[in-house]
């Protein structure tokens, strides 16, 4: 009998064993799933973000050109307004 108590204590405490690394799997699958979820919530927010700087990026460019022409016009203004007070 003395062998076969060793050989079921054995096989508990190979169960016990078997039992924590399968918890342990368990949680960093878990852990593996929420952080896929993350990185695909970031990507979007990623490509969101991007697409706002393509946009803000172009009103930059907008507003350059327009600011470019007001100061032409300024200039000509104020040119035009020496010569007249120059007469």
């Amino acid at each position: 009998m003395g062998a076969l108590d060793a050989a079921t204590t054995r096989l508990s405490a190979a169960l016990d064993r078997l039992d924590k690394l399968a918890a342990a799997l368990a949680e960093q699958r878990a852990e593996s799933m929420r952080q896929k979820g993350e990185i695909l919530r970031l990507s979007q927010e990623r490509e969101t973000l991007l697409a706002r700087i393509a946009e803000l990026e172009e009103d930059g460019r907008a507003l350059t050109g327009i600011t470019e022409e007001v100061e032409s016009r300024l200039d000509g203004a104020i040119e035009e307004i020496r010569a007249a007070l120059a007469r």
